[in-house]
């Protein structure tokens, strides 16, 4: 059996009109994953209309028409095989969506597309979403100036706008030498899969090649063992048996696990996954196992599993980086909605605003500000109103990552920077 590609998950950021959805479903179009029914239909029509050059331009032109009269065309599975990886893209539509999504980890992006308009530049939006992305831990990035027709391929410009976002991408923190920054357009295909012959004098790789030069994200298999748990079952003739997902660590049968807050240590007897005993799993792995020692009633969905030597961090209070993304009025000190992190979800208190920063450079706006609103990224500190596991982002990330919601909806999202553990 081949061994199965490594796979990575892309996120395509940008400003709002830079071209994103182009670039996405030239990309899906280059990697034959728009249904060829679809294709038929439009090469007969291209050919009616006396077009006989089929142009992906036209597909695109035809997928919006079609989107705007409501009819959605759901674009395969915006899965893109390359040579070396299996390449997920996480399309960002709304801005909000996309904050949300990239830091509650609904799809945890490996690297990002990062599409400016050559005719345009760096837009406000552009600054935030690298921002956010430095923030949120992608190191990886590709830069596409994109609509390199509207400006007749002009090698002059496109230097002009890969400085611009050079200096952009520096100033947060980004090693712009490794980053490859490839003109394009997204509309024609020029350097998107195919090289171009429109610019010559560009001799670096196209979109599909630069696929190829990222690194698969690293398999938490070195950090300690953390097992966010999703149900609890108590089975006939087995035992208790908690179910969850390896964010990180190994675990094998034979060992000694501790479940947290509730601090309750048993045995492990024996893994499955799909129906298929391990003897040890992996990050990544959706699993049950058995645990000897433990009752159903001593553990719940949201605790987390760890080795003794090593538990799970239960915090008395937890310091974060956030970004509010909507909140009808200001968040002040003493608000207390409630924090979705890993599987938990428990109230949190704001107990402390203390410092508002710039989304688009990090640099510090205010000391304790007085509230937080729409748009603000802060420094906060937050104090659970019962105990539960956090971890900072930059030892265990899945488990350092949350959203905060309340009234319905996803109030901020943030990252943890520090915990101060429950004595």
């Amino acid at each position: 059996m081949p061994k199965e590609k490594e796979h990575i998950n892309v996120a395509v950021i940008g400003h709002v009109d830079h071209g994103k959805s182009t670039l996405i479903g030239r990309m899906l179009y280059e990697a034959g994953q728009i249904p060829e029914h679809i294709i038929e239909q439009y090469r007969k029509e291209a050919q009616e209309k006396g077009k006989a050059t089929f142009e992906f331009a036209w597909v695109m032109d035809r997928l919006k028409e079609e989107r705007e009269r409501g009819v959605t065309i759901d674009v395969a599975h915006r899965k893109i095989e390359t040579d070396k990886y299996m390449i997920t893209i996480v399309d960002c539509p709304g801005h909000r969506d996309f904050i949300k999504n990239m830091i509650t980890g609904a799809s945890q992006a490996d690297a990002a597309i990062l599409v400016v308009d050559a005719a345009e530049g760096v837009q406000p939006q552009t600054k935030e979403h690298v921002f956010l992305a430095r923030t949120l831990g992608i190191n990886q990035m590709i830069v596409v100036i994109n609509k390199m027709d509207r400006v007749n391929y002009d090698q002059k410009k496109y230097e002009e706008v890969k400085n611009q976002v050079a200096k952009l991408l520096k100033a947060v923190g980004y090693k712009v030498d490794e980053i490859p920054f490839i003109p394009a357009s997204a509309y024609y295909g020029d350097n998107v899969y195919k090289r171009s012959d429109k610019t010559p004098w560009y001799n670096g790789p196209t979109v599909f090649e630069a696929f190829d030069l990222l690194k698969p994200p690293e398999k938490l298999v070195d950090k300690p063992l953390r097992i966010p748990i999703q149900d609890v079952y108590s089975i006939k003739g087995v035992g208790t048996v908690p179910v969850g997902r390896v964010e990180s660590g190994v675990l094998k049968v034979g060992d000694k696990v501790i479940f947290e807050p509730p601090g309750v240590v048993g045995e492990v007897k024996s893994i499955e996954m799909h129906h298929e005993p391990l003897k040890e799993a992996y990050p990544g792995d959706n699993i049950g196992f058995n645990v000897r020692g433990v009752s159903k009633k001593d553990i719940r969905r949201g605790d987390v599993a760890g080795h003794p030597d090593n538990p799970p961090t239960v915090a008395k209070d937890f310091t974060a980086q956030i970004i509010v993304l909507q909140h009808p009025t200001a968040i002040t000190v003493g608000y207390t909605p409630v924090v979705h992190a890993h599987t938990a979800q428990v109230a949190c208190r704001f107990v402390e605003l203390i410092k508002k920063i710039d989304p688009r450079t990090g640099q510090v706006k205010e000391e304790n500000p007085q509230y937080l609103k729409t748009g603000d990224s802060a420094i906060v500190k937050l104090e659970p109103t019962r105990p539960m596991v956090i971890e900072k982002v930059k030892d265990i990330p899945p488990l350092g990552r949350f959203a905060v919601r309340d009234m319905g909806m996803t109030i901020a999202a943030g990252m943890v920077i520090d915990v101060t553990p429950r004595k």
